[in-house]
């Protein structure tokens, strides 16, 4: 038994057993794998995956316990090549980061930037999806951290720093009906009208939905997407009132469309970095926590991982409001 087994092991479990996927994951070929597997259900004495003739059907009941073992050492085995790279002070290596589409675009260009001007010899791949699928391929070990947000408490999942903190804003063009409001509108004005908001509105979940249901009403979606941008585009071509992170705005949306606040109609977001206890961190990684949250001492991060505590309370997110440029406060204050 070897990693590059238990490797090809993982692979193809996170591939959906599909076995050309998992090569190209994993950058070998599928006769190899198909090999490599063989040669270690032969060492093990039983079938990891049920067959239903060349194909994989099912993982096995023992092939579960071993596809959750092998996890642990392969991520074990990363964490060694992590800590020997902090001790040589290496300033290369790859940062995978799986976030929304909202955090990608607005949010992380700035820090990415200051991140690759310090260490430009990292890569730094984004992984996009919604926070329940993002939070999963934290889980899965397919990300360094996540970067995603709530409405209430912190993601249960993994461990949480606070980056900022955020509003939801209203969309119109500027000869909507509701632009002409001299005041933030309220729920019952936005029931009136299809809403164009972020896919994870039609979730029960969804602090959009609640809103509306607490006050006795039932919200009208009439387009949700993932990409802050679709959701502008369909605004303009006047499918409904869109509904969508602050963060979303630039100023060029200014010449066509009214942003009206909303601050009172939703509850406050918070956007965090989440992370892995069980992994260690390379050090261009508490750089871009550090470059993305400068409110929070890495030092502080570096404790709370070393032993696996930390007793203190993180400092209050800052608002978006107070950290982004001046340009855009501008677009906020229109």
């Amino acid at each position: 038994m070897n990693l590059t087994q238990l490797r090809y092991l993982a692979a193809i479990a996170d591939s959906g057993l599909n076995i050309t996927l998992a090569a190209e994951r994993v950058h070998a070929t599928q006769p190899g794998i198909s090999k490599q597997l063989k040669q270690l259900e032969d060492e093990l004495g039983f079938q990891l995956f049920a067959r239903k003739g060349k194909s994989l059907e099912s993982i096995t009941p023992a092939g579960r316990q071993v596809i959750s073992r092998a996890r642990t050492i392969l991520a074990e085995a990363a964490n060694i090549r992590a800590l020997a790279a902090n001790l040589r002070n290496e300033e290369h290596g790859e940062l995978r980061i799986a976030t929304t589409h909202t955090q990608a675009r607005f949010a992380l260009p700035a820090p990415i930037a200051a991140l690759k001007r310090r260490y430009p010899h990292v890569s730094v791949h984004l992984q996009p999806g919604d926070d329940s699928e993002i939070l999963e391929v934290l889980a899965n070990g397919h990300a360094d951290l996540a970067v995603v947000s709530s409405a209430g408490a912190a993601p249960a999942k993994g461990f949480a720093l606070p980056a900022y903190r955020w509003e939801r804003v209203v969309l119109v063009p500027r000869n909507h009906p509701l632009a002409a409001l001299q005041r933030a509108p309220t729920l019952e004005e936005l029931a009136a009208y299809p809403l164009v908001s972020y896919e994870s509105s039609l979730k029960p979940e969804s602090s959009l939905r609640r809103a509306f249901i607490e006050a006795g009403l039932e919200p009208r979606l009439a387009f949700t997407a993932r990409d802050a941008d679709l959701i502008k585009t369909y605004v303009r071509a006047g499918l409904g009132v869109g509904i969508l992170a602050e963060m979303a705005l630039l100023p060029e949306d200014a010449g066509d469309l009214r942003a009206l606040s909303a601050d009172d109609l939703f509850p406050t977001c918070t956007t965090w970095i989440v992370l892995r206890r069980d992994r260690v961190l390379r050090d261009f990684a508490l750089e871009f926590i550090a470059r993305f949250a400068p409110q929070i001492d890495r030092r502080d991060v570096r404790r709370a991982f070393d032993h696996d505590a930390y007793d203190g309370e993180w400092p209050l997110a800052p608002h978006w409001r107070e950290v982004q440029p001046p340009r855009l406060r501008e677009v906020h204050a229109a």
